[in-house]
This record gives C-alpha cells, sequence and structure tokens, in this order.
C-alpha cells in the first residue's frame, strides 16, 4: 500500500518544495505548509474510512526491499494503534502550522520545513516495521525538533534544545545495541539475518538475554514519554519551545514512547517485560503523582501544563502496564485525548503570550471579560484535561483506572488521588488567569476567525472522544486482543503479586 510511504514523505517533500522556493516568502509559505499539512490530513482520514483488516489485525501493509544483503526492508505497515495515531500526527499538523502564523517573525520558510520534516519523522515512526527503518525514523524526528527549539525558542532555548537531544540521543543509542543484539540472535537460530518485526516476534531469546534487550528498548521510549526520574528535559524543553514546537512535543513525540512499549516491548518481550510490569506501574504512578505535585506550584502556564504531560503520561504507562483489556483500550485513548486537549491547551497559551506578552499567572487575571471566546474555549479543554465525563480524557483515565484495579487496588487509588490532584491545578490556573480583576491594561482582542477554526476542531475531536469513542475502540479490537494473548501465552508473571 504506497499510500503509507505518500504519508511518510509527503510532509518532507513539501519542506524541500518550501525551502526552495519559499524563502523571503512568507504568506506562499504559510500557505503551502498549511496546504500540505491539511492534504496529509485528508489522506489519513481516507485510509481510515477505507481501513479493513487482514488475518493479522493490519490494514496496509508495504514491503520493499531496501538493503537486502543484511536483511533490512523498506516495512511499513498500519494496524488500529497506529492508524489512531497517524491520524493524530495528521489533525496535529495544520494546528501547529495556524498556531504559528503570526507567532513564527522570522525565516518562515525554514520553520516551516522543519516542522514538515519533524512530522515525516514522526509518521515514519508510527508506520515503521523494519527495526533499522524504525530507528532512522527515530532519530530523524530529533534533528528538526532540536533546530525548531534552539532557533524559534525564547530565552533559555539553547540550553533546552540540548538538553532534549542528549536525553532522547543516549536512550536511543541503547536501543540500537538490543536491535542489533535481537538482529544476530534471530540470525544465530535461524541463519536469517533480518529487521523483519514478524520475523523477530517468532524468536527464542534465552536466560535474562530477554530482560536485557527489553530494557535497551525501554530506557528509549521511557525517556521520550518520559517517565521518571529520566524527565527534567520535558519542562524546559516545552517552556522554551516555540507554540507549534510545544504542540508537537506534547501532542506526538511524547507519544512516540507509549507507542514503542506498546509495538516492541510486550509483543517482542513479552515475559521480561511480565516480570517488569510491577517496576513499570510503580514508574507511571510516580509519574503521576510526582507530575501533579510540581504541576502545583507552577507560576509559568506552559511549565504547569508541561508537568501535568509527565502526569498523564504516567496514567498511558499504567495502563500499559496493566495488561488487560480496558488498561490497554484506555491508555491508546488516552494517548488520543491527551495529544488534542494538551496540543489545543498550550495552542491557547501561546494565544495569550501574544495579547499579553506574558505567560506568568501573577501577571494574568480577569481575562474572561475582554476574551469571553478564548476563556469559553480555554474552560473547555481545561475541563477535558480534568477528565470531566462527556470529555476527551474521560474515557481513558477511567478505563485505565478500571484495568489497573483488577491488578492492584492500592495503585489504582493512588491514581484516582493524581485525578484528583489535577483538578486543584487545572481549575487554580484557569481561575487565576481568567476569573477575578484585569491585572495587565491593554486593548484585548478576543479570538479571531483563524484561532476559531483551528480550535473548533481540536474541540470537536474532544466531545467526539468523549461522546462517542466507540469508533476508536472499534479499531483497537484486533491489536489489543494480539498483546493480551501474547501476555497469556507466558507462564504467570511477577505482576500477580501486585494483587
Amino acid at each position: 500500500m504506497y499510500w503509507l510511504s505518500v504519508l511518510i514523505f509527503l510532509p518532507v517533500l513539501g519542506a524541500l518544495w518550501i525551502g526552495v522556493i519559499g524563502r523571503n516568502k512568507t504568506d506562499f509559505t504559510r500557505w503551502a505548509a498549511l496546504a500540505v499539512t491539511s492534504t496529509e490530513l485528508l489522506i489519513a482520514l481516507g485510509l481510515w474510512w477505507n481501513a479493513a483488516p487482514n488475518a493479522e489485525g493490519y490494514y496496509y501493509l508495504m514491503r520493499v526491499p531496501w538493503i537486502p544483503a543484511m536483511g533490512i526492508q523498506f516495512l511499513l505497515g498500519m494496524d488500529g494503534i497506529s492508524l489512531l495515531l497517524v491520524l493524530l500526527t495528521a489533525l496535529l499538523g495544520p494546528v501547529a502550522v495556524l498556531v504559528s502564523w503570526h507567532a513564527i517573525k522570522q525565516n518562515w520558510s525554514a520553520f516551516a520545513a522543519l516542522l514538515l520534516a519533524t512530522q515525516t519523522g514522526i509518521m515514519g515512526v508510527f508506520l515503521s516495521l523494519d527495526l533499522v527503518l524504525f530507528y532512522v525514523f527515530w532519530e530523524l524526528m530529533l534533528v528538526p525538533m532540536y533546530f525548531l527549539i534552539g532557533l524559534w525558542g525564547h530565552e533559555r532555548r539553547l540550553y533546552a534544545a540540548y538538553k532534549f537531544f542528549l536525553f532522547t540521543l543516549t536512550g536511543s543509542l541503547l536501543m540500537l545495541i538490543a536491535i542489533l543484539g535481537l538482529y544476530f540472535i534471530h540470525g544465530e537460530q535461524t541463519g536469517i539475518y533480518t529487521f523483519d518485526y514478524f520475523e523477530l516476534l517468532q524468536i527464542n531469546l534465552p536466560g535474562k538475554t530477554e530482560l536485557w534487550l527489553m530494557l535497551g528498548f525501554f530506557v528509549a521510549f521511557a525517556v521520550k514519554i518520559p517517565l521518571f526520574p529520566i524527565h527534567s528535559w520535558l519542562p524546559d524543553a516545552h517552556t522554551e519551545a516555540p507554540t507549534a514546537g510545544s504542540i508537537f512535543l506534547a501532542g506526538l513525540l511524547l507519544k512516540t514512547g507509549a507507542y514503542g512499549l506498546l509495538r516492541f516491548c510486550l509483543p517482542l518481550f513479552p515475559e521480561a517485560s511480565l516480570d517488569f510490569a510491577p517496576i513499570g506501574m510503580t514508574l507511571g504512578v510516580i509519574g503521576i503523582l510526582y507530575g501533579a505535585l510540581l504541576a502545583l506550584v507552577q507560576e509559568d502556564m506552559k511549565r504547569l501544563i508541561a508537568y501535568s504531560s509527565i502526569s498523564h503520561l504516567g496514567f498511558v504507562v499504567f495502563g500499559i502496564y496493566a495488561w488487560n483489556q480496558e488498561g490497554l483500550n484506555g491508555a491508546v485513548l488516552l494517548m488520543l485525548a491527551h495529544g488534542v486537549t494538551t496540543g489545543a491547551m498550550f495552542a491557547m497559551i501561546g494565544m495569550l503570550q501574544e495579547r499579553s506578552g506574558t505567560r506568568l499567572l501573577t501577571q494574568l487575571g480577569g481575562l474572561l471579560s475582554p476574551l469571553p471566546r478564548l476563556a469559553s474555549l480555554l474552560l473547555l479543554f481545561t475541563l477535558s484535561a480534568m477528565s470531566m465525563p462527556g470529555l476527551a480524557n474521560f474515557i481513558g483515565e477511567f478505563l485505565v483506572l478500571a484495568g489497573v484495579f483488577q491488578i492492584s487496588a492500592g495503585f489504582a487509588f493512588a491514581g484516582a488521588l493524581g485525578i484528583i490532584t489535577g483538578v486543584v491545578y487545572l481549575l487554580w490556573m484557569y481561575q487565576r488567569a481568567m476569573l477575578g480583576e484585569i491585572t495587565v491594561q491593554r486593548l484585548w482582542t478576543d479570538l479571531n476567525r483563524r484561532e476559531t477554526v483551528l480550535l473548533g476542531a481540536l474541540a470537536l475531536a474532544v466531545l467526539w472522544l468523549g461522546l462517542y469513542p466507540a469508533p476508536f475502540l472499534d479499531n483497537l479490537q484486533i491489536p489489543v486482543t494480539a498483546l493480551i494473548e501474547a501476555k497469556n501465552a507466558v507462564p504467570t508473571g511477577s505482576i500477580n503479586a501486585l494483587r
């Protein structure tokens, strides 16, 4: 299915087109970037509309020899999990372009080219089923994001860009070693040296080798999620990144780590992952509470939402390592909900900063009266982030807690405390920014047509996920069942010790 390669290469071809002929043509560059990302969204929606799973649960597969002598292929595939994350990636592309329309003041062509290159890397991660190809795209998405933060970020942008790059690159190198380990062990066992995901699923790993290889993958994914205690790059990256960079970071890059756990750690290393599950759930619950508590004391709105992302992604890890129907479904739905909700909140914080010149809660207040449309939509997304029933985050977090409760009531209670703490810091943020007395005296302008359209699209997604999640759950049925079967094929592991 060549449409998968179109999803990957259309953004990078658009980036080259813009980079070559878009120099000093800001209006052309904006519209060209919007056209490319909108086309990407239409293709993703078309693939969703026409999706029909094969016997293995994959809607589309594409296999082309790349470096046959080394067993490397251009192998792409889309199942229910990757389909939903591709849709999220395609949706946030035009959002990132529209939110940057006037926020980026210089060198729009380079900015747009790097944004599109980042989207190519993310699409490649969600679609690659050859481990070398996956690693190539995993690294590719880091480079343009580094420059987006370092060139268009705020005051401490270089520090944040260096930290982001070093943390993620270190974890990636461990994953590369684990990939090579799988390659050579499979070759020794079968005489066939390949990086084919489907072939590697059949490997028999001896002794503790499986655990060490799993940890190589896990550390790379844990850095990207990010999990405590290797999370410290995220608040700095979010705080210093331009608004579009924050949307891609929170909405998409963090999801690549959780996707890696679902696609590689659990099915490739089921026994080691089952034994590791109590540790994974413990790290998840620490992230939930740690992120929520630190969000309580933030004055910078972007930093507050960054710490809330650590808390919400802790729920995702929680659900993944619960490793049952409810937990896995909830984890994937929460990935989608968090991407939409947090992407919208970062967009609105950027809009507030354009109008007021600040993101500090101490310097904001009383904006409900001069900015009623902005305040109303911010309330909707704030309620969604709080897991209000009927909005996006609720069904994901509810299913995660239901799945975790089957494993450990204590862990489920700790996760519920994280939700309660989230209500406190999110209401506190909204109250200080939107209610009370106006502290910044200026001529305020409410949302314009461009901003209303992009936020309206995200609001519809939040309501759809919250009110009618059935189409998304239908896409998850086959891949989630396959993950549970992989778990059931392993002798009962230490996860039962949590009961």
